[in-house]
């Protein structure tokens, strides 16, 4: 099974004032905690999503102390983060897989441990273990030496390797997005996960609208190519088993 990754541009403020500050208020006995309201409110979320939004706030309320962190407040984070505003897709490119093979970029990242202001007593990774779950956490001064240090040659070589096929291209447009509005970058996977051949039937967890369509317009590009690849070599496979064979030259001249 593969990784739908996803990257959400959100501030560590932001962070806590939309997610642990609310599920905090719920676990105080606020089932449908105002404050979530009228923040979802402010930022125009429609009426169905402020209910998901309240849904997602309410599953997290009641996440068990033993439950990993990555696969419940982490990737809660990120769904919630995409009622709010643009989020990008990017399918297999993580930058906690990047870290693997080049453990030099782990500077770019920030420990949750640091990001949140109390201490996290779930088991927890800082990084991408398996789908559905939260990974790395870019701040925004990091983002911005980061952007600033792809102009270096071997840095630019590695990070368009590892996203390859023009997934690059969404990376830095998720980057310059958190430095344009002066935000960090979380990463997740399975907050959305793409139909390729229709995009519009897709299944996600947040705000579909909100997902920025190049990276899931290049998902659906190479996966119809691979399927129209398939589809003539089927074909080909089909046609060599139905055509007659030839006979040879003595097979021929004495009827056999």
């Amino acid at each position: 099974m593969g990784f739908d990754v996803s990257y959400h541009p959100i501030s560590e403020q932001e962070i806590n004032e939309w997610y642990f500050d609310q599920i905090e208020e719920i676990k105080q006995g606020q089932d449908c905690p105002s404050t979530a309201k009228t923040l979802a409110a402010a930022h125009n979320i429609e009426d169905f999503y402020i209910n998901k939004y309240l849904d997602t706030l309410n599953v997290g309320a009641k996440t068990d102390p033993t439950d990993p962190f990555n696969r419940t407040h982490g990737l809660y984070v990120a769904v919630v983060q995409g009622f709010f505003r643009t989020y990008f897709y990017t399918r297999g490119s993580a930058f906690s897989f990047l870290i693997e093979d080049h453990p030099e970029f782990i500077k770019y990242t920030k420990p949750w441990q640091k990001v949140v202001p109390f201490e996290i007593t779930n088991p927890l990774s800082n990084n991408i273990t398996e789908n559905y779950c939260s990974g790395v956490f870019i701040p925004y001064e990091q983002v911005i030496e980061l952007l600033n240090d792809y102009n270096d040659p071997t840095n630019k070589q590695i990070l368009d390797n590892f996203f390859s096929e023009q997934r690059i291209q969404v990376f830095l447009k998720a980057l310059n997005y958190c430095q344009q509005h002066k935000l960090g970058l979380l990463e997740a996977t399975e907050v959305i996960t793409p139909n390729p051949t229709d995009l519009n039937e897709s299944s996600c967890y947040s705000n579909l609208l909100n997902c920025d369509p190049d990276g899931l317009v290049l998902y659906a590009e190479a996966a119809m190519e691979q399927i129209n690849q398939y589809i003539s070599q089927f074909e080909a496979a089909e046609a060599a088993a139905t055509e007659p064979k030839k006979k040879g030259f003595f097979s021929r001249f004495f009827g056999k």
